[in-house]
């Protein structure tokens, strides 16, 4: 059945008025549209709005806040400025943490890891991420990026799903709900939490950021686990073989049917379907799992811990393998890159965690054609301060939480390559060109799967809910590969 026809099947004369706001003139749009229909299972009718550039995004978390001056942000300027305080002209009476509003003095903390120049653009890029700097030209950087949150919690709650308060949905879900998914045996969105070998003290990750919030639950993130089943449940328990799995699923479906058609709750279906879905799962999860048929200058790419289950080399492999497989959206949040103290210790150990693998990453799609059609997304919460919390040495310090900027990079599907988009000032402290919000950031990625942001709706409470809010907030123009 074409997704369309399903939908309408499903619709209940008190839910389609419900959801009225859909218009009817988005229906007629989808009729014409056939081969938009057939691209893709569920989704709402007459998405994407245009022709995308992406069929599928990776988002590449990096938990906790990376510091940009020691990574992307050269500042070099500061290294004159050693021990000073920040001057109030820069600081301008900005919102501190708690952690360092008690603090007498806020010494400026020049990075202590060297720069240089690498591609076409003789793009600075630390000493710390030698992959990503082979890589400038395949990249759009973005300097320049700005939230309202401070600390991590809701920072990391508002750029997941567009809200810093819980009960949102988030980006994949989404992109579930929209655009459906294009893989009938696996899930639409697939949520990865590696490990990691920086500060072990790490900020918790919660569900919710890649729940479904209001939207039906099918559309939430599927972790994938790096110990036991790879999705809980996954086996069978003993005593039931495949055969008896699938009369308990025929059986239960028949009673979650009648419940729907006694009561009408969409919710009811999104059961039976998931049931389904865990059914299919049963192998195809195992499949895609199953790294024993790469070739070795493919692992090899990757670095060594890509043969150790739940690192972060493991889950790009992964990553790339379920782009292979069209799975709509992959998220890996990577912990650990809260460094309020010894960065020196920390920042390499978290960086050696990601760099070779984001670049595999890169590379890898790129020889199998993947790339063009693949948006990735890498970048954290917010940013830190140029100035130290606590002790500061020459070759130690500590930064806090900033979310006046913070640097994050784009690559392959309706990404520019090779730019460096937006300027902050001498002390990577204010934007001072081309600010990006993080409504703009996400605008930005929808816009390159075929979404126009301000069109992507659902009611909830009365109200119009979108990922990017009610402010005006547009996809990054200079970003996008015309």
């Amino acid at each position: 059945m074409q997704p369309f026809e399903q939908y309408l099947r499903l619709m209940t004369r008190r839910h389609f008025f419900g959801r009225a706001g859909l218009g009817l003139g988005t229906a007629a749009l989808a009729s014409l549209l056939p081969e938009r229909q057939a691209a893709a299972t569920g989704g709402l009718p007459g998405l994407p709005h245009f022709e995308p550039r992406a069929k599928r995004a990776i988002y590449l978390f990096m938990a906790g806040a990376p510091s940009q001056m020691d990574l992307l942000d050269y500042k070099p300027r500061m290294d004159e400025l050693f021990d000073q305080d920040l001057p109030d002209s820069i600081r301008q009476g900005q919102r501190l943490t708690t952690m360092t509003s008690g603090q007498s003095r806020f010494p400026v903390a020049p990075s202590k890891f060297k720069f240089t120049q690498h591609g076409q653009q003789g793009t600075w890029v630390s000493e710390l991420l030698p992959h990503t700097a082979k890589m400038v030209d395949d990249l759009a950087i973005v300097r320049s990026v700005y939230t309202e949150a401070i600390n991590h919690d809701p920072a990391i709650t508002y750029i997941c799903t567009g809200h810093q308060l819980p009960g949102r949905a988030s980006l994949g879900a989404w992109l579930s709900y929209g655009l459906g998914s294009l893989n009938d045996d696996l899930p639409a969105f697939v949520v990865m939490t590696p490990s990691w070998t920086g500060r072990k003290e790490a900020q918790a990750l919660y569900n919710r950021l890649w729940g479904a919030g209001f939207l039906p639950s099918r559309h939430q993130g599927v972790a994938l686990r790096s110990q036991g089943d790879p999705v809980l449940f996954l086996s069978n328990p003993p005593g039931v073989d495949q055969e008896g799995r699938r009369r308990a699923l025929d059986r239960l479906a028949r009673f979650n049917q009648r419940t729907y058609e006694r009561f009408a709750d969409p919710e009811t279906q999104t059961r039976i379907e998931q049931h389904e879905m865990a059914f299919r799962m049963q192998s195809s999860v195992p499949e895609l799992t199953d790294i024993s048929g790469e070739p070795q200058h493919v692992l090899d790419m990757y670095g060594p811990d890509v043969q150790k289950p739940g690192t972060f080399a493991a889950s790009c492999l992964l990553a790339r393998r379920m782009a292979e497989r069209n799975v709509r959206f992959v998220q890996i949040f990577h912990r650990g890159w809260d460094q309020h103290a010894n960065i020196a210790g920390d920042l390499p150990n978290q960086a050696r965690d990601v760099d070779q693998p984001a670049w595999a990453l890169i590379q890898d799609l790129k020889q199998r054609g993947l790339l063009d059609e693949t948006l990735v997304v890498w970048g954290g919460e917010f940013g830190r301060t140029i100035y130290c919390q606590g002790k500061l040495t020459r070759e130690n310090y500590g930064r806090d939480h900033h979310p006046r900027c913070f640097t994050i990079w784009l690559a392959g599907g309706g990404i520019k390559p090779g730019i460096v988009h937006g300027e902050t000032d001498d002390f990577s402290y204010n934007i001072v060109r081309d600010p990006v919000h993080i409504h703009d950031l996400n605008a930005t990625i929808l816009h390159c799967l075929g979404i126009n942001h301000r069109r992507l709706s659902f009611k909830f409470q009365g109200l119009d809910m979108r990922l990017t809010g009610v402010e005006d907030h547009q996809p990054v123009r200079a970003l996008l590969d015309a």
